[in-house]
């Protein structure tokens, strides 16, 4: 099984686009980067020890890894968190990006809505379920619909709290499109609630960041909030 390991999972160190460098450096100036270190691990490597460790987690439960049902267990989950679930810490995965000049002159609001994604909690590394809302006025530069999509989904896989998702989202877009007026709003279910804990089955939570003309205009700010 393990013989195809590169094959099967495709692990690469990338090389940063230039997209993702300026995303990168304006999260770090503002303040909002993920709490990341360079520990220096290929992908490979990181899959390694997690396999690793969650083989003790596994045996440490008292659960029998030698039973068919559960001997690839520590490799599905390490898999998992290199290759989808956590991916976004890699920003040689960050989206390729098309941003275009605005020879339409458009200025009116674009809006996309009801953007699915799912996240992790850091605290308790548990699902957050949430739905998310992105709108911006075009300057000189507008994004292809598509790729507004692709930033949420690239911010969501990584352990993450909701309030810095929000901000994130909003100051990538704000790098790339070179203006200030972009607004994000998510609403989401958080299992670390809703599964342990306190168990609370139907709450739910809403988090926004504006930006520009969103923040200082409130028909600005009352039309993206508007359903």
């Amino acid at each position: 099984m393990e013989a195809n390991l590169a094959e099967q999972t495709n692990f690469n160190r990338l090389e940063l686009s230039s997209e993702a460098t300026k995303v990168r450096d304006a999260l770090i100036k503002s303040g909002l980067e993920t709490p990341m270190i360079d520990n220096g691990l290929t992908s490979e490597e990181k899959y390694q020890r997690i396999k690793s460790a969650f083989e003790d987690v596994v045996t440490t439960l008292g659960l029998d890894l030698t039973d068919d049902s559960l001997a690839e267990t520590p490799h599905r989950i390490a898999k998992m968190y290199v290759k989808e679930i956590f991916s976004g810490l890699d920003y040689g995965l960050f989206p390729k990006i098309t941003v275009i000049e605005n020879k339409m002159k458009v200025d009116e609001m674009v809006k996309v809505s009801d953007i699915s994604f799912t996240s992790t909690c850091e605290h308790h590394f548990v699902t957050i379920d949430g739905l998310a809302k992105v709108a911006y006025l075009p300057k000189n530069k507008i994004i292809g619909l598509s790729k507004i999509n692709r930033i949420v989904r690239f911010f969501a896989q990584r352990p993450q709290v909701q309030e810095r998702l929000t901000q994130q989202i909003l100051v990538t877009l704000q790098a790339l499109l070179e203006t200030d007026n972009v607004a994000v709003s998510i609403n989401a279910v958080h299992y670390c609630v809703k599964a342990r804990g306190v168990m609370d089955a139907s709450s739910s939570t809403q988090t926004t960041a504006l930006g520009g003309l969103f923040k200082r205009s409130d028909k600005t700010r009352g039309e993206f909030l508007a359903r």
